[in-house]
């Protein structure tokens, strides 16, 4: 007997109307490729940072939610860390929450993408796609070990499978606020006829206490959050290209 499919989760929580629609149950899977900057939670970034965990377990703390994330018109999210990273785990709890009549939605930055087989994009239903920089030089900036090609055609394969996107775009002054950037990025979204909306989202210094608490540098310490006119601007050249932008 073949041994039980198991991840590495870091964590689960349950929120709403931050990870997807309505009232989800979201697991943390742990390990991640990318360095970016502004990691909010760079206690995901090994996997022997989470707790391994078979798909069995996991759907069963799923289903300790199912009837109030269905009666709040949410679903389950699978976010990181980067959840590509343990592809096999997320097709199977993907699929078995597919089975169980949940609503999916995948929480990535689109650098592994190629390793989402079609099996695992038959089982999502929505895909929230960190679109870190429309330019190769800033992406290798922001992730200090990606490359922007993988997301872009990640992107340009969930489109033509008619699968929703949301995309998020993390406004860092200094970093990715070159008005030539957000207009790279604007010009990648565009041409995305799946994409539902845009979410600018500021930088914030949050996870600062957990770069002290593992004895990291946190390379941003020094930046200021972007002030509400150099949000409105940049969410404005999102909003001149048709795209609806939060």
């Amino acid at each position: 007997m073949a041994a039980p499919l198991t991840g590495s989760v870091h964590s689960f929580d349950v929120s709403t109307g931050v990870d997807g629609p309505g009232t989800r149950f979201v697991a943390f899977l742990a390990g991640c490729p990318l360095r970016c900057q502004y990691c909010h939670s760079p206690d995901t970034w090994f996997q022997r940072n989470g707790r391994p965990t078979t798909v069995d377990d996991l759907v069963t703390e799923i289903r300790r939610y199912e009837r109030f994330i269905k009666v709040a018109g949410g679903g389950v999210t699978l976010s990181g860390g980067e959840p590509l990273q343990q592809p096999g785990f997320v097709r199977s709890v993907l699929t078995r929450c597919k089975e169980l009549g949940l609503h999916t939605a995948l929480d990535t930055s689109g650098f592994y993408g190629d390793r989402a087989d079609d099996a695992l994009l038959d089982a999502v239903d929505l895909v929230l796609l960190d679109i870190k920089s429309g330019d190769e030089d800033t992406y290798h900036a922001v992730t200090g070990t990606g490359r922007l090609e993988p997301t872009v055609r990640f992107a340009h394969r969930l489109a033509e499978r008619g699968i929703p996107i949301w995309v998020r775009f993390v406004l860092v002054p200094g970093l990715t606020d070159d008005p030539a950037n957000v207009e790279a990025v604007a010009d990648i979204v565009a041409g995305l006829p799946t994409v539902e909306r845009v979410e600018v989202l500021p930088f914030h210094r949050l996870g600062a206490a957990k770069y002290a608490a593992l004895g990291i540098n946190f390379p941003l310490a020094g930046t200021e959050p972007p002030g509400s006119e150099l949000i409105d601007r940049v969410r404005g050249r999102f909003r001149a290209r048709g795209l609806a932008a939060y």
